[in-house]
């Protein structure tokens, strides 16, 4: 696989597993340097670093919950304690307090919000003042469809994605004189672990997902591969001039009425 990353320093937040794990992976297979990020389970954040070590590529594992300022710091100190900058900032840690809008409460808006959209704000702050001293760098953050389409019991990830895709264009323009491109992924149904913790979802298409893949048009479910691989071409010489998108990777999911 073409190097496209060589002596790059790639963070990623939530890549013990599920779609995080994939994207540092790949840039990993691409020649980049990894902070592993978790906040819970240290043993799968292990299993991805010894893996990022296996590719030839340097690895460290920093347990921070990115909703508390304080740990968002910590993790980007750890950083540069580590690798001495930051050239790709993947904003993929998420969480969220899946209830409808009657059953929501302010300690679960607070925790979702915080964890979705304020980390991503205040990471691009530190990320972009260790990406300006080398020239600029990459961010992205992971949306959802949630963001624009109504799910069940949604509501509050879902605004917090709709609040990171607006992010996403005032960092892509304001962090532009940093040399810094920002873009965002949207995932559509994709095939990880946490699907399972989707009120509803098995009910609606299914155990195994088929009413998915019945209704999507590339003939299969998304996985965190094609994710990553979305993550990184806007991180690559080649994705310059895209600015401020989302980019929806669903396999056409979300486009029949």
């Amino acid at each position: 696989m073409h190097m496209r990353f060589a002596d790059r320093v790639a963070l990623v937040t939530g890549s013990g597993r599920g779609i995080g794990r994939d994207i540092a992976l790949r840039l990993a297979r691409e020649g980049a340097d990894v902070v592993v990020n978790y906040f819970r389970n240290r043993a799968p954040a292990e299993a991805t670093a010894a893996d990022i070590h296996a590719l030839g590529r340097r690895a460290v594992v920093v347990k921070a919950n990115v909703g508390a300022h304080d740990e968002l710091g910590a993790l980007f100190d750890a950083t540069e304690a580590a690798f001495g900058g930051l050239d790709i900032l993947v904003n993929n840690a998420a969480s969220g307090y899946n209830r409808p809008v009657m059953a929501q409460r302010v300690k679960g808006w607070e925790w979702t919000v915080n964890i979705n959209v304020r980390a991503a704000l205040f990471g691009a702050q530190r990320a972009a003042r260790l990406m300006a001293p080398r020239g600029g760098g990459h961010i992205v953050n992971i949306s959802s469809i949630g963001a624009h389409r109504v799910l069940p019991d949604y509501v509050v990830v879902g605004a917090s994605k709709a609040a990171l895709e607006a992010l996403t264009r005032y960092l892509a323009v304001e962090l532009a004189p940093f040399g810094i491109a920002v873009n965002a992924v949207s995932g559509g149904v994709v095939d990880t672990d946490a699907l399972g913790f989707i009120p509803g979802i098995h009910e609606r298409f299914g155990a195994d997902l088929q009413g998915v893949v019945n209704r999507t048009p590339a003939g299969r479910l998304v996985t965190g591969a094609d994710i990553a691989a979305a993550v990184a071409f806007l991180c690559s010489p080649e994705a310059h001039m895209i600015r401020g998108q989302v980019i929806v990777v669903d396999g056409g999911f979300t486009l029949p009425a």
